[in-house]
């Protein structure tokens, strides 16, 4: 068997590469992504959901103010709360928050499959993200 037959035999960068962009388009076509567009978008253009959010978020950011020089108080964390469970209660907030759950279950799994063939977790090691 000669060298070039076994070079043509292997996976190139550029194979690899466009087999890598192939998935991801598929991933795009899977209902549960489009699901999580268009819940995404619901939310992004519903007013009271956007004000919720708003509200939620400077809340937080105060929260973490306060944590960070020691002022955060047990009513502070309530209030937070609170925020968080009347944004959660909006309904397209609840179905979105649903449907991105269904798809984050659903891309570990295909990251499961994609590690299996790996020596890494493949999703873990390709999100950047550093262990302690």
């Amino acid at each position: 068997m000669s060298i070039e037959s076994d070079t043509a035999a292997d996976p190139t960068d550029d194979s690899v590469e466009e087999l890598a962009t192939e998935f991801g388009e598929a991933i795009t076509e899977l209902p549960v992504y489009q699901r999580y567009l268009e819940a995404k978008e619901t939310v992004e253009n519903h007013e009271e959901a956007q004000e919720a959010i708003q509200e939620f978020e400077q809340l937080r950011e105060e929260f973490q103010l306060a944590r960070q020089t020691g002022r955060a108080s047990q009513e502070d964390l309530r209030k937070l709360q609170d925020a968080q469970e009347e944004l959660h209660d909006i309904p397209v907030m609840s179905e979105y928050l649903q449907v991105q759950n269904d798809l984050e279950l659903r891309l570990q799994e295909l990251n499961e499959l994609v590690s299996e063939q790996l020596a890494v977790d493949f999703g873990q090691k390709a999100g950047g993200c550093c262990e302690d």
